[in-house]
């Protein structure tokens, strides 16, 4: 679907399977090399910290391409209650995470850091989605059971929308494959306007 620049190659600096899918819509080949860096951020507000951590795994990609490439990188986090959620570190952090948002209304907020070496020149593009997601009451049984899945493990929030966690969400507010881990139509936007084309003239 996305019109591209010949000889410009896109990498997707993540190993995630649900960003991979997401990207394979819009209909041009990518490569995958996952950035290796540790997940190091100070910054408590939840929007500049997927920006600065989505940009931190941009760069370290785009250190070891060589040539015209663009560089995708991204980062999910949820929050609610002023507290910003990760992926969680075992099945008890899990658990909490999970007694927190059941019954309520959360934010996942999904940065993106675009890195275009073009010719030599490094252009960027760095934005964010934020998405409200509702959540059914859950009693402790469906947490525990869902905890025991292993779906919550690699996730920002301890859920997965995609998957079984899916069965617990009311309602969201927003863009649906932001919560997944990447804005896919925002990102395809973006990249467009880059390439010096509008959607509607993408092939």
């Amino acid at each position: 679907m996305l019109t591209w620049e010949k000889g410009c190659r896109l990498v997707l600096a993540s190993a995630s399977p649900r960003r991979k899918t997401l990207l394979s819509l819009l209909g041009i080949p990518f490569e995958v090399d996952p950035a290796q860096g540790e997940e190091i951020s100070k910054e408590t507000r939840p929007a500049e910290k997927v920006l600065e951590l989505s940009s931190h795994k941009a760069v370290e990609v785009l250190q070891r391409q060589a040539g015209n490439v663009v560089v995708l990188g991204a980062d999910t986090v949820v929050a609610c209650d002023g507290r910003i959620f990760g992926k969680p570190k075992d099945e008890e952090n899990a658990k909490r995470m999970l007694r927190t948002l059941q019954g309520r209304t959360h934010q996942v907020y999904t940065g993106v850091s675009l890195l275009w070496r073009k010719d030599g020149e490094i252009l960027e593009k760095h934005f964010y989605e934020e998405t409200a997601v509702e959540f059914f009451p859950m009693t402790e049984d469906e947490i525990e059971g869902y905890v025991r899945t292993g779906e919550p493990m690699d996730k920002a929030g301890a859920y997965g929308i995609q998957g079984q966690g899916g069965l617990f969400v009311r309602g969201i507010t927003g863009d649906y494959s932001n919560v997944v881990g990447l804005p896919v139509a925002r990102t395809f936007h973006e990249l467009e306007s880059w390439m010096g084309q509008t959607p509607h003239s993408a092939s």
